[in-house]
């Protein structure tokens, strides 16, 4: 009987471990579904259907033919233009592989792209062998990997060749295939694919495509690719480095002993030691959602919940902002670094009024504190040439600011932009409300802080009533010249209101922090109008009809906290009036927007109405501002055409619906809508650097709440409900919601139960 007995233990033990283990396999499985873009035939065109991959330097638009793959290439340090000639951001070239097959059919066709790891994967069936590509970029060891397997030995006969953008012969020497050149403002560049072949043979051959390397009956085959130009980010050594040669032979010199599977470890290591800081889940997942194509999910979303989209979409934000912006490179530009034209819209440049600071506004709220970095860099980068270009614009004046459109050298065009240096010293600011670093703060935010505030107390025109005025604005992109222009006014104040704590922090510069705190407390302010909107110009001239994409006067609102429901209720009401006016379509990033605007207003439902109307399939590759934008089937932000700001934009604006914390307090569902009734949502950051590693939500309600404190501040948070109390910590009912107030202490973990 006792025998029996243990039996039974043992069997149900099993059962239950099997039971585990396979309920564990499962939710990976969902949460790997969730994560996943994908397409059941290749792409034919560049910006609406191609998946792209990077790694901060490199990256590549993945056509996923059969009969012939198509990879087009960037490295984001290939420009032209210099410190007076902005220039344009440049394609690369291309790579193909061209397939022999006799049967061009193919059946089981499936493209795709995991968000959870960064690899790139394609698979198909083809005259009775199944092949499979997987391509990722690698970070860590800076190539892109490409590889070719099937289940069938001898199934490759192939040619790859490479294409130079910029004309020039293309080199064949053994396994590998290479270009070099130079542009016309001297920068030098190559690009090297080696081949490591498995079986079979290769030799090179010339026809009217070019040289290329031919593989025959090849068993796999892994390409090694990697591109390179001379570019550095410091002026005193004159924007130059070391020669893209060299720098290739070092980085294919580490990567080629590497096999596959030790670059694949690598790469994904480095990769989900980022995304992986944070999951979404707004809802339950509609299995039948999941299992179609990314492109039909688009095209089904207005008529079915897709909640699991929603937050597909979210994470895509994240994916682009690590694949397009690491530490020790560049910032990502209008296109992240994707770019297929020696042309390209706007250059694909860095826009300084509104569209490169939209880039960053996901990077610390969602644990991507790193890939910030590379945009401070490049703001102290261009220091020096653009204070010689603003003395000559602006004499008599100290510190620095920026014209409209900028490149990689400092070089500027279009108009000036006065205050887009005070709007990238937010960003100076931001990195440290985020992380609480004081060594940031002192030895590299702050003197830029200064140096930006030292321009505007020399260029604010001091009026005979001792107001100060922003001279001769433009709201961005419409509107008169004149002084007092909002926009200008409330980018100031938040320049000004960051250096006086930055000052308080720091112990320092006591008496010029006090001539701040006077200019701050001189500046216009702003005005609500006649029909109850904030007014974008000093004059009452606003049109009720005017529904243009930029909303700059609103500024104060987000991404600045000058505006709040909380501390400043008629000028949040004045603004909701101005953004109601403006209407809820328009252009993609303009929408991405909105969404934090309504956010910020605490209105979920309205947030809500324009992350619907941004998942709005697009296509065509024209630029219309009137026809509005969405969203390409690859995922992509259509302005129209592709711009990336828009995908940033959304990813922050979510963000801001679960968390806000611009008023020192860390509210949480501030702008939750009716439609994520229950959900939950792990790794988001708040200032002063608390993570928020758990937040589950219930019928508009927190059931269960977590906070680490990284730094070891006071905390308070905000709640839409009680929760319940646990000792030491104070409470107070403010308004509708309930207030948290206590003390932490360095890696301590906070717990809450709704």
């Amino acid at each position: 009987m006792l025998f029996k007995l243990r039996q039974v233990i043992c069997f149900l033990l099993i059962s239950f471990l099997a039971l585990s283990f396979s309920n564990a396999l499962f939710a990976q499985s969902k949460q790997t579904t969730r994560l996943l873009l994908w397409d059941n035939k290749p792409a034919k065109d560049w910006m609406t259907e191609a998946y792209p991959i990077g790694n901060g330097r490199i990256g590549g638009m993945i056509f996923g033919g059969v009969n012939n793959e198509h990879i087009q290439f960037n490295d984001n340090t290939l420009w032209t233009g210099d410190e007076n000639d902005r220039g344009m951001y440049q394609a690369f070239g291309d790579l193909f592989i061209d397939f022999d097959q006799k049967d061009q059919n193919f059946t089981g066709y499936k493209r795709e792209l995991n968000l959870a790891n960064a690899v790139h994967s394609i698979s198909y069936t083809q005259n009775g062998t199944h092949f499979k590509r997987e391509y990722f970029c690698s970070f860590p060891d800076k190539v892109m990997v490409l590889r070719l397997t099937a289940d069938q030995k001898s199934k490759y006969s192939v040619a790859i060749r490479l294409k130079n953008a910029h004309g020039g012969k293309i080199m064949v020497n053994g396994n590998k295939v290479e270009f070099s050149g130079k542009l016309s403002n001297g920068m030098p560049y190559q690009a090297t694919a080696v081949m490591k072949i498995e079986s079979g043979k290769s030799y090179p051959v010339k026809d009217e495509d070019g040289e290329k390397l031919k593989i025959d009956q090849a068993d796999a085959i892994t390409i090694i690719f990697t591109a390179a130009t001379n570019y550095n980010n410091k002026r005193e050594q004159h924007w130059k480095g070391e020669e893209p040669a060299l720098k290739i032979e070092h980085i294919l010199k580490q990567a080629l002993p590497k096999t596959y599977a030790a670059l694949l470890k690598n790469h994904i290591q480095d990769y989900q030691q980022l995304f992986s800081r944070l999951s979404l889940n707004l809802g339950d997942d509609d299995v039948k959602n999941n299992s179609l194509p990314t492109y039909q999910r688009l095209i089904n979303y207005k008529k079915t919940p897709d909640h699991a989209l929603e937050a597909l979409i979210f994470q895509y934000g994240r994916y682009l902002m690590i694949s397009s912006s690491r530490q020790g490179g560049l910032p990502a530009n209008l296109q992240g670094l994707w770019n297929e034209s020696n042309t390209p819209p706007w250059g694909s440049d860095y826009h300084s009024n509104i569209n490169i600071q939209m880039n960053y506004w996901l990077a610390e709220p969602t644990n991507l504190s790193e890939c910030h970095i590379p945009y401070l860099d490049y703001i102290n980068s261009m220091r020096e040439v653009s204070a010689i270009a603003t003395r000559k614009q602006y004499p008599n004046t100290r510190g620095w600011t920026v014209k409209t459109e900028n490149n990689i050298f400092g070089g500027m065009s279009f108009l000036w932009n006065t205050p887009g240096s005070a709007w990238y010293a937010q960003a100076l600011w931001e990195h440290y409300a985020f992380t609480k670093d004081k060594a940031y703060l002192k030895n590299f935010a702050y003197p830029i802080i200064k140096e930006i505030s030292e321009f505007w107390d020399d260029h604010l025109k001091r009026r005979p009533d001792g107001t100060l005025v922003s001279p001769l604005g433009w709201s961005p992109e419409h509107g008169p010249t004149e002084d007092g222009v909002t926009h200008d006014q409330q980018i100031v104040f938040d320049l000004f209101t960051n250096y006086i704590e930055a000052a308080e922090i720091l112990g320092i510069d006591q008496d010029y922090k006090n001539h701040i705190a006077d200019l701050k407390a001189h500046l216009l302010k702003p005005k609500i109008g006649k029909w109850g909107q904030l007014q974008e110009w000093e004059t009452d001239r606003d049109d009720p009809k005017d529904q243009h994409r930029h909303i700059s006067h609103l500024f104060g609102l987000h991404p600045g906290r000058e505006i709040s429901t909380i501390t400043t209720p008629e000028l949040a009401k004045a603004a909701k009036v101005t953004l109601t006016a403006r209407g809820d379509e328009s252009t993609g990033w303009s929408m991405a927007w909105k969404m934090n605007f309504w956010a910020r207003l605490q209105d979920g439902n309205h947030a809500y109405k324009i992350l619907q109307n941004f998942i709005t399939p697009v296509g065509g590759s024209g630029t219309d501002y009137n026809k509005g934008g969405g969203i390409y089937s690859n995922l992509f932000c259509a302005h129209p055409p592709f711009q990336i700001d828009g995908n940033f934009g959304y990813t922050a604006g979510i963000s801001e619906m679960l968390l806000q914390s611009q008023t020192g307090e860390l509210q949480f569902l501030p702008a939750l809508p009716d439609q994520w009734s229950a959900g939950s949502i792990q790794g988001l950051k708040a200032r002063g650097n608390f993570e928020i590693t758990n937040l589950q939500w219930k019928d508009g309600k927190i059931v269960k709440l977590s906070i680490k404190s990284l730094s070891g501040e006071d905390c308070m948070v905000r709640s839409p409900n009680a929760l319940k109390k646990i000792k030491g910590i104070t409470v107070e009912k403010s308004g509708n919601d309930f207030k948290y107030s206590f003390k932490t202490q360095v890696g301590k973990v906070y717990s809450f139960e709704g």
